[in-house]
């Protein structure tokens, strides 16, 4: 069975002191998420990565919102895969649909960073997701397919599973619209699905995908508990500890 996975995005939010306090208030988080059999951790800005690993460790995962595919080289303002294992990170999300959308990152240039990401061992959480236009035009499976192809070229077979997958629909990022539990496991089964016919059922069974839009306390427990849903990529609620502890006790009550 697939373990659940709750991870939070901080985006472009939190100096090292307001994330410093975050994570002294979030010892007893990562207890309570593994004693009720569910991964939970946040992804945070690169500036906020060592202190917020110094103090929780193992706790919970401490993931990057980026990386760059080269080890090193002339490329001003980036950050390498080696400079993130050097502090003892080895999650990453990629592909994320802001990124995608105000930087010009391409589902191409995701699979760089996947495979590279791979070469060094290391987890890559890759998003998709469509507009509310595509939606609208009913093309979703068709562009998220598309996607979910480009991003795993040349991933190796004994690979494909390591990959965490995000589903995020763009129009229910940040706007407070949520697509349905309904929608959701449709999405996400169709990826299972896109998953096979690159590989086979074994990898696709072992493929951890996640619904990430507006997820609230509310509604956390419904996307979950669909079958093809392991859990969910959080954005706001992810910030402060009360909230993010809410989400998670939403779904074991």
């Amino acid at each position: 069975m697939r373990r659940k996975l709750l991870l939070g995005n901080w985006k472009m939010n939190k100096t090292p002191s307001q994330a410093i306090e975050f994570a002294k208030a979030s010892k007893d988080l990562g207890k309570l998420a593994r004693s009720n059999k569910v991964d939970m951790g946040v992804c945070v800005p690169y500036i906020d990565l060592v202190p917020v690993k110094k103090i929780i460790k193992n706790s919970l995962i401490v993931g990057a919102e980026n990386c760059h595919y080269e080890d090193h080289g002339a490329f001003t303002g980036e950050v390498s895969i080696p400079m993130l294992k050097e502090i003892g990170i080895n999650w990453v999300i990629i592909g994320h649909s802001e990124r995608r959308t105000y930087d010009g990152e391409t589902s191409e240039k995701c699979n760089k960073k996947i495979l590279a990401l791979l070469k060094n061992g290391m987890v890559p959480v890759y998003c998709c997701g469509e507009s509310l236009e595509t939606y609208n035009e009913g093309k979703t499976k068709e562009f998220v397919k598309e996607q979910i192809i480009a991003g795993f070229k040349d991933v190796a077979y004994e690979d494909a599973s390591k990959v965490v997958i995000a589903y995020e629909p763009i129009w229910a990022i940040g706007t407070g619209k949520n697509a349905s539990e309904e929608i959701a496991e449709d999405i996400c089964k169709f990826i299972r699905t896109t998953i096979k016919s690159l590989y086979d059922v074994k990898v696709a069974n072992k493929v951890r995908i996640l619904y990430g839009g507006s997820v609230k306390p509310a509604s956390v427990k419904g996307y979950l508990s669909q079958k093809d849903v392991d859990g969910a990529l959080v954005g706001g609620a992810s910030l402060e500890v009360e909230s993010y502890k809410e989400l998670l006790t939403s779904y074991i009550d």
